[in-house]
């Protein structure tokens, strides 16, 4: 069977009507090209499905197009979902991924170590893995995005803003009515979860609500379920992520606790399901997809243009369901 010929740059060059050069500098992303003309030679690439010889462009650009990535666990919502919009944007990009996963007998030196073995042009740390980071001193020039972070001007860092989607989910059920709202709050080396608990903090102190103490939690609906048990007569509960609010909403169940008529739960992310609880979960939608894509892109423009590390900032927003009704009394 024959196999189809491949689509060349000069294919591309008599479709656009400019010189090989003039496609070479647009594949290539040089910013010596008219507008004008660029868009034309874009649409020839789309309409004849080029694709550049990944072979031929690592010995031009010394660059090998493969990108690390290093997460504590796919185990989790957010990593996974982060994950796939990673590897779509890398896709696109003409990009391939090399995944690694943190375990004790792999800290994240040695997986950053083995990352630039195989010669990737850069890498992403995904949210817990971050903070294994702060102790570490990467690779010489390897070019690093990490994804929830403290500043830190070694690498560009990619985050929701946690403090300010806590504050706006606080706000929310004291607008509601409640006194003051309790905080299932994550695990304590999480830099999320402590700008949430941040974020929590500042909206009762800016209403003059008291301040309850805080009932800690891994993440995990089991969590959540024995951290709901040490939060007697609250009314309001802001969990920092769903899985841990679902929990919390089982265990007021069990203890004969209506939601929301005796007690209102707020959550965090918006995963898939937090829908089809009972009731649907109020929460703060995270975009995952975003923040996967930014990282993406953000890494490919350090890589391509040796673009400085920067602060990039995405915004949740409230998701408004049946699970944050006002207090008994208020109704």
């Amino acid at each position: 069977m024959v196999q189809p010929r491949r689509v060349s740059m000069s294919d591309v060059a008599a479709r656009a009507g400019v010189s090989g050069q003039t496609v070479s500098r647009v594949v290539n992303g040089s910013p010596r090209v008219d507008p004008a003309t660029r868009a034309r030679v874009e649409q020839a690439l789309r309409d004849l499905g080029y694709r550049p010889h990944a072979a031929a462009r690592a010995l031009r650009t010394g660059r090998s197009q493969t990108i690390g990535v290093v997460v504590s666990t796919l185990a989790s919502v957010g990593n996974s979902r982060m994950l796939q919009a990673i590897s779509d944007a890398a896709a696109q990009r003409d990009y391939a991924l090399a995944v690694v996963t943190l375990t004790p007998q792999h800290p994240i030196a040695e997986a950053l170590a083995r990352l630039r073995h195989q010669g990737v042009d850069g890498a992403i740390v995904l949210n817990e893995a971050t903070t294994l980071l702060r102790g570490v001193q990467p690779p010489a020039g390897m070019r690093l995005v990490v994804v929830d972070s403290p500043p830190d001007d070694r690498f560009t860092i990619v985050q929701t803003d946690h403090a300010n989607a806590a504050a706006a989910a606080v706000a929310h059920l004291l607008a509601r009515g409640h006194r003051t709202v309790h905080h299932l709050t994550g695990p304590g080396e999480s830099y999320a979860a402590s700008e949430r608990e941040r974020g929590w903090l500042l909206a009762l102190q800016r209403a003059g609500a008291p301040v309850p103490p805080v009932a800690r939690g891994d993440w995990t609906s089991r969590s959540g379920y024995a951290a709901a048990s040490a939060l007697p007569g609250a009314t309001a509960v802001f969990a920092a992520n769903d899985q841990m609010a679902l929990g919390a909403m089982r265990a007021l169940a069990d203890a004969g606790l209506r939601i929301p008529e005796d007690v209102a739960v707020v959550g965090f992310d918006d995963v898939v399901d937090a829908a089809e609880y009972r009731p649907p979960l109020t929460t703060m939608r995270q975009d995952f997809d975003a923040l996967g894509a930014r990282a993406l892109t953000a890494l490919v423009a350090m890589i391509e243009e040796d673009a400085p590390p920067a602060a990039i900032t995405v915004a949740a927003e409230l998701v408004v369901r049946d699970s944050s009704g006002p207090p008994p009394g208020h109704r």
